[in-house]
């Protein structure tokens, strides 16, 4: 069983509305397990060993500026101190409701518990994706009609 697989099992599981499901092979155990939070937690046991295949890496040439891990790293104390609001499912986010409506949030909208901050296409079914904090979009992270994993940060905001 490959990662595909279990991203289509795990899609198949939020469409089917089913709270728990147990696949059970002859190397794999697979356990899916869904709440009323719309999260979903996947467990993964590999029960016989699989063998080792080396991978021949090319070398790596040295970077040219030395300055851009300086430049990089102040970017990422200023994330640190912002939310992130996450995918909880797999498919396709959009912005709006429809191609003619205005967006949910845009950079500088505040938001609150529960407001709708995207939603997320899987499988033909729209889930609308609601914020779990009160704050400040700084940053959308992903662009409007794209593909998002589980997980994948969606929105920055700054609960101040």
């Amino acid at each position: 069983m490959d990662l595909k697989d279990i991203q289509n099992l795990i899609k198949f599981v939020a469409k089917s509305g089913a709270s728990e499901v147990k696949l059970e092979m002859e190397d794999v155990k697979v356990t899916i397990k869904t709440g009323s939070s719309d999260k979903t937690e996947t467990t993964i046991v590999h029960q016989a060993p699989i063998a080792q295949v080396p991978v021949a890496q090319a070398p790596v040439a040295p970077t040219a500026s030395s300055e851009a891990p300086a430049a990089t790293a102040p970017a990422a104390d200023d994330d640190s101190k912002y939310v992130v609001i996450k995918s909880p499912i797999i498919g396709t986010m959009y912005r709006k409701p429809s191609p003619d409506k205005p967006l949910f949030v845009e950079v500088g909208s505040t938001i609150n518990v529960g407001d709708t901050v995207c939603i997320i296409e899987a499988m033909k079914l729209f889930n609308e994706i609601e914020s779990e904090v009160s704050g400040k979009i700084v940053k959308i992270l992903v662009d409007d009609a794209s593909p998002v994993e589980f997980d994948q940060p969606l929105f920055l905001v700054d609960p101040s």
